[in-house]
């Protein structure tokens, strides 16, 4: 008798604990993380920029390849010392923002290994676990034998034309017949500005995305500018059901490029259209 009634009261406990924990959120449900691209950030400190992104309740970022630690003058990323991504770490983590990053880029990857390799060891020893870079096709067997090595992924990114990999299909040929650790980041704004329509871009690249870079734009126009999401010509929401539909997991960075001294209220707005949109989402997928 004792014996069941212990029973029936590790039952409770366990009930009452199931309860306390946290639910995840919709985008989690998704598979998905709200991350702030430090690019966004750029006229600030790093530090800043970990600071601004707390403040906008962001628990995620991805850092760019080139970062301010004070002052004005940039530092290559990858090229930090060992003292100063310690203090960034421990700044993240005081700021309540998940380590590691969760990509890092654009970073360099030539076809010197010797080079290339002193990237894929930064990534290794900081847990980052995807490069987004622009290699040049006489790099990418150098590439993908380091992606294997160290068992890091590439995410090739796509600048507007003329950039070499301004259209999927360049990426998509330059990626055909290597591994799963070689892919695209989606910079969706991108291909807007080069006349492309972003959610057909993204089915062209179905299996492919490795990492996105989101943005909503003011008009179709090379020159034009960020906006938040869902207030502009990229099809935010089209772009968020065709991911789900991908079935992609990963982070989807903002990477703002607009009001570069006070961004944060347009990232505000962005992140209450991503909430909205995660919750409609989620939701479908219990019908």
């Amino acid at each position: 008798m004792k014996s069941l009634r212990f029973l029936a009261f590790l039952a409770l406990l366990a009930a009452v604990g199931a309860a306390d924990a946290p639910q995840p959120t919709d985008a989690e449900k998704l598979g998905w993380t709200f991350a702030v691209h430090s690019y966004t950030f750029q006229k600030f400190t790093i530090f800043e920029a970990i600071d601004k992104t707390a403040a906008l309740g962001v628990k995620h970022m991805s850092i760019s390849g080139s970062v301010i630690l004070k002052g004005t003058n940039k530092v290559t990323t990858v090229n930090l010392a060992d003292k100063d991504m310690e203090a960034i770490k421990a700044k993240m983590i005081s700021a309540g923002i998940h380590w590691p990053f969760e990509n890092i880029g654009v970073v360099s990857l030539p076809a010197n290994e010797a080079q290339s390799r002193k990237v894929f060891e930064f990534a290794k020893k900081w847990q980052i676990p995807v490069l987004v870079a622009e290699p040049n096709p006489d790099a990418l067997d150098v590439v993908e034998k380091l992606c294997k090595e160290y068992n890091i992924k590439v995410a090739i990114h796509e600048h507007k034309k003329p950039n070499q990999y301004w259209d999927p299909a360049f990426v998509l040929a330059a990626i055909k017949d290597r591994g799963p650790l070689l892919g695209a980041c989606a910079d969706v704004g991108h291909w807007a500005r080069s006349g492309l329509d972003p959610v057909e871009c993204l089915k062209k690249l179905d299996g492919h995305v490795l990492a996105v870079h989101f943005k909503d734009l003011a008009e179709k126009d090379p020159n034009t500018h960020d906006v938040p999401w869902g207030a502009g010509i990229c099809n935010a929401r089209g772009l968020l059901e065709e991911l789900k539909r991908q079935k992609f997991h990963g982070a989807i960075c903002v990477e703002y490029e607009y009001h570069w001294e006070n961004s944060s209220p347009e990232i505000a707005q962005s992140l209450k259209f991503f909430n909205s949109t995660c919750a409609d989402l989620a939701a479908s997928m219990k019908k």
